[in-house]
């Protein structure tokens, strides 16, 4: 920035901000975090989730559900904010690694995971 042809320093060099710069890590906010743990210890309760494995990176945030420790997840749920525009950001991934539900609400892609502990229940 310069004032009156002088920097900030008095040398003449100008202050120049750096540009929009990216977040480097993604993560799950309060309230999503909430949504997912409370999922999560209704499950341990019905005695289908075990441990659980939450993994931040700079593209996307992820929190993997286990039956047991040594096995892949029974689910994983992961956030991609780069696909807000597009598919939606949150995608609920199968044993298998398949695509279980894509969308905008996280809500909505809990959804198959809560009816089926609806079952389990019933």
């Amino acid at each position: 920035m310069q004032a009156g042809g002088a920097g900030m320093n008095g040398s003449g060099a100008t202050v120049i901000a750096f540009p929009n710069s990216r977040q480097t890590q993604v993560g799950f906010d309060r309230i999503e975090l909430q949504r997912i743990l409370d999922l999560y210890g209704r499950m341990v309760a019905a005695g289908q989730w075990r441990d659980y494995a939450m993994d931040f990176a700079g593209d996307a945030a992820s929190f993997c559900a286990f039956r047991r420790a040594a096995e892949r997840p029974q689910a994983r749920i992961e956030k991609r904010p780069a696909l807000r525009n597009k598919q939606g950001m949150w995608t609920l991934f199968g044993e298998a690694g398949q695509v279980l539900k894509r969308g905008h609400d996280l809500a909505g892609v809990l959804f198959p995971l809560e009816r089926r502990l609806l079952k389990l229940v019933d």
